[in-house]
This record gives C-alpha cells, structure tokens and sequence, in this order.
C-alpha cells in the first residue's frame, strides 16, 4: 500500500511538468515562432524553403503542445539552408564509371533562441542524407528525397532545442 501511495505521489508531482513521453520538455514555453528558413545553397530548389520550414512547424505542433506565433514567442527558430547537393555515391564499374547509388544531402544553420531558458539557446549547423538508387528521373524522385532529408532534419533539430538528453 505504501507503495501505491508513493507511486500516486509522484505522478501528481511529475504531471505538472510540460515532458511529453517522446522527451520532449517545454517547461514554461507556451508559443513558438519558426521564421522562414531562406535557401542560401548554392543549387537552389524552389520549393524547398518552404517545405522545410512548414515540416519543422509541423514537428514542432505534433510533439508539443506549444502554439506557433509572430508575437512575443517564448522561443525562436531561424537560419537558412547552406547546402544542397546530389552526388554519386558508389561507382559500379571501374572500365566505365557509373554512379550505382547517388547521395542528396541537405545542409542548414539554425539559430534557437529560448527566452524562457536562455541557457537552452543554441546556434549550429545540420547536415543530413538520403542514399539512393536512380530510378527514372531525378525530378521524379527529388521531392520524396528532400521530404525525407526533411524529416531527419527536423527530428535533429527538434531533439536539439526540446530534448536534452
């Protein structure tokens, strides 16, 4: 019985706390504001700014219970898109080079202003990739790509800012 109570105990002192069962913590922070990230990668993708930035809005909204904001966010996400690329990967024959598996990889700075915590505040860069097998075009294929570069990115950033493990 003194264990149910003791359990019980630290339930009711832990559910005031703003910790999500994905670890995330957002203690005090109740609003968010993500800023464009501007695509400064010397190959640029129209849409890829934007689709970014929306992906780590729309991270941030199903992982927390903070709201996205213009005005006096508790917390600031900015930064850009430093790099883009496609390159070969792997070469199948030595006589006469051809790319077997190529490499998108996407490069950002982000700066994370934490006005509830400033100790939490960060700026750095992420970089990730995506290996894959050319199948028809890449035009065909670059828009899954970048969606799922997208998605780890986002996954980085998120654990950076509301993860500290």
């Amino acid at each position: 019985m003194k264990k149910l109570s003791i359990l019980c105990v630290l339930f009711f002192a832990l559910s005031g706390c703003k910790i999500s069962l994905n670890g995330a913590s957002t203690v005090g922070m109740k609003t968010v504001n993500v800023q464009v990230f501007e695509n400064n990668a010397p190959l640029v993708v129209p849409y890829l700014s934007s689709q970014f930035t929306e992906e780590l809005k729309t991270r941030i909204r199903n992982q927390t219970s903070l709201s996205i904001t213009q005005n006096d966010p508790d917390g600031v996400f900015s930064g850009n898109i430093t790099g883009y690329s496609i390159t070969p990967e792997a070469i199948t024959d030595n006589q006469n080079p051809v790319a077997g598996a190529n490499r998108l990889t996407i490069s950002v700075n982000v700066k994370y202003t934490n006005n509830i915590n400033p100790k939490q505040s960060f700026e750095k860069s992420f970089e990730r990739y995506k290996v894959f097998k050319l199948v028809g075009s890449i035009q065909s294929m670059e828009q899954g790509l970048i969606k799922d570069v997208t998605a780890q990115l986002t996954e980085d950033i998120f654990n950076a800012a509301f993860a500290q493990w």
